[in-house]
């Protein structure tokens, strides 16, 4: 029996993995979907719960893609059971969408001496959810909900805030973007250079990304991050993940185009991801982790919205 659970939790990693590394094989970069299907307005947002909660690291990712692909237009997902709870019901004929829930359990074990220990074991559920425009009779607030949409000096002013509260050092000049660990700073080209305020923050965000992994902060280990490919490519997998994150929570439209020194990265991901089937979810949870650090450092004074 649990062989097969074992199995089916393996299938999960691997038919998610496949479709993303079908997507980067052809030069598609699965979580910046929704920059790329002409959301002229800019109103982009994480996928939200049936509650009007965020959906957090793998399933944003797993939901933006959907949303894309699919055509719809709202953000919002739910359950079968939840529909019917609020007396609705998804129309005959609709399929589902895929979302993990990670989670944990203890198991005792004998430890060879007579006694047992307990060990945690990681496991994966998928479950199934529909978007509301699958769904007939549902009351009107779910079509009609109010969308706060910030002016684009608004925007920019919240995004400069936010990156001002985090309390990071940053630099400005030069041509490159980066975080140097040793004297604990951020080195960005000039404001001006970049096309638009949205992308000097989206690669900002990036940067504060690789900031949390000091052990003070997320703790995360660079310490091999110069001296290997792959280690290199997981972090920046988690930063380009990061800052896509922030970007939905900050209501940021970038330049679309990735970075020279990223867009290098592409083989290196398609290797991890081949070789490893659960990169991806580790780092859209090391992603989760780090930008929820970086809104826990709002001070928050004037009461803004953001998704953690």
């Amino acid at each position: 029996m649990s062989t097969k659970k074992d199995a089916t939790r393996a299938d999960i990693y691997t038919r998610i993995t496949e479709t993303i590394v079908e997507e980067l094989a052809a030069g598609v970069r699965p979580w910046m979907k929704p920059w790329s299907a002409g959301n002229i307005d800019g109103r982009i947002t994480r996928p939200l719960r049936h509650n009007g909660q965020p959906y957090s690291g793998m399933n944003v990712l797993l939901l933006w893609s959907e949303q894309m692909s699919r055509g719809f237009s709202s953000p919002m997902w739910m359950t079968f059971k939840q529909a019917l709870e609020l007396g609705a019901a998804v129309r005959k004929g609709e399929t589902g969408s895929t979302v993990v829930f990670a989670s944990r359990f203890t198991k005792s074990e004998a430890d060879g001496n007579g006694g047992e220990i307990d060990r945690e074991i990681p496991f994966l559920k998928a479950y199934t959810v529909f978007n509301i425009e699958q769904i007939d009779g549902l009351p009107d607030h779910y079509h009609h909900r109010p969308e706060p949409v910030l002016d684009p000096v608004a925007r920019i002013d919240l995004a400069d805030r936010f990156f001002r509260n985090t309390g990071s050092v940053v630099h400005h000049g030069g041509n490159q973007a980066y975080y140097a660990p040793g004297p604990d700073l951020i080195q960005m080209p000039a404001f001006e250079t970049f096309k638009d305020p949205a992308s000097y923050y989206a690669v900002l965000g990036h940067e504060h990304v690789h900031w949390t992994a000091e052990k003070n902060r997320v703790g995360r280990d660079l310490s091999r991050y110069a001296r290997d490919k792959s280690e290199r490519a997981r972090e920046e997998l988690i930063a380009e993940l990061g800052s896509c994150f922030l970007c939905a929570d900050l209501g940021l439209v970038p330049e679309l185009e990735p970075r020279p020194d990223h867009a290098s990265y592409l083989q290196s991901w398609l290797t991890v991801l081949a070789s490893d089937k659960r990169a991806i979810f580790q780092a859209a949870a090391h992603a989760q982790r780090a930008v929820a650090f970086l809104h826990d450092l709002q001070s928050n004074p004037e009461g803004e919205q953001l998704a953690a």
